[in-house]
């Protein structure tokens, strides 16, 4: 019996710079597909709304925080484009203000639908609308982002599974 076709979903992770929360989400959601042995239903990439860090590594506090939790997020920054509504399946801003700027470079209705915000998939954290941006602060909101992160993303993978 043929087996039906199965494309990968493709997901693209995209914050304000590319080097704290959408690495992270990358990093974390490639951990899960990996740990859970899925790797063949999702690819993940991230990017940043400006070009500000472009070909950096994320933010060494956020790598420090996430190799605490067993993540390595090594990825090189890049700027969201017009061309990613073609390349990718869902785009994932992580707070409504990446979801405006964001859904403001859609060119149809149909790219337009494939804009959620990273906040939509979590499951123990409803009182948070979005997952903050850490830069500007401490230790304490790295943790912060990392521990919804994990929520939103195992929230993101048990959709699609």
């Amino acid at each position: 019996m043929a087996r039906p076709y199965f494309r990968k979903q493709r997901i693209l992770f995209v914050c304000l710079g590319n080097i704290c929360r959408s690495p992270a989400a990358e990093g974390i959601m490639k951990h899960l597909l990996k740990v859970e042995n899925l790797e063949h239903i999702a690819e993940v990439d991230s990017a940043g709304i400006g070009p500000w860090h472009v070909g950096e590594l994320p933010d060494e506090r956020m790598r420090r925080h996430g190799r605490r939790h067993g993540y390595e997020f090594d990825s090189i920054a890049r700027q969201f484009s017009a061309v990613d509504f073609d390349r990718f399946d869902l785009i994932v801003g992580m707070d409504e203000d990446n979801v405006s700027q964001i859904s403001s470079r859609a060119r149809s209705p149909y790219d337009l639908r494939k804009v959620v915000c990273m906040a939509d998939y979590l499951t123990h954290h409803p009182m948070h609308k979005s997952v903050p941006d850490p830069y500007y602060s401490n230790d304490h909101a790295f943790e912060l982002v990392i521990e919804l992160l994990e929520d939103a993303c195992q929230g993101l993978l048990n959709s699609i599974k």
